[in-house]
């Protein structure tokens, strides 16, 4: 279902990950895949310079996460990425966090992100050089499919 998508994280399951049950906390899940989404928009232009210079922000608006399998101490995970639907100030994209050794999918992230002016707080049109850049790696892979 991932192949031919784009890592944009890797890493392991520390100790201090995990809960009184010996799983990986939804914290975690959440830290990891808001990595693996500064790489997959960085890839596109918005990189945190152009945040900086531009006084522009991402802006997170829905996020739902799928927990398909349990992640231990140990583990080491990868996380896949791919936008789903590219508009002038919003992109949906996803996340599929696997185990590294197994393949097997752990979780599912599908986000919403709007791009703002971050003095008024308000979305604005993201530069057009990066809409098509991002459209561009558009996929038709259905996240939610087992």
């Amino acid at each position: 279902m991932t192949t031919g998508m784009d890592v944009t994280y890797r890493g392991t399951v520390y100790p201090w990950h995990c809960d009184h049950m010996g799983h990986m906390n939804v914290m975690w899940y959440v830290g990891k895949f808001d990595e693996a989404t500064w790489q997959l928009v960085s890839g596109i232009g918005i990189t945190p310079e152009y945040l900086r210079t531009s006084g522009r922000g991402m802006v997170a608006v829905d996020q739902r996460i799928s927990y398909r399998r349990e992640l231990r101490a140990g583990d080491v995970v990868l996380v896949r990425s791919a936008f789903l639907e590219v508009r002038s100030k919003v992109m949906r994209f996803c996340h599929w966090m696997e185990d590294a050794a197994t393949g097997e999918v752990a979780a599912v992230a599908v986000l919403t992100g709007v791009h703002i002016d971050a003095k008024e707080r308000r979305s604005c049109p993201m530069p057009e050089e990066y809409v098509e850049r991002a459209r561009a790696l558009v996929t038709d892979v259905d996240p939610l499919a087992d």
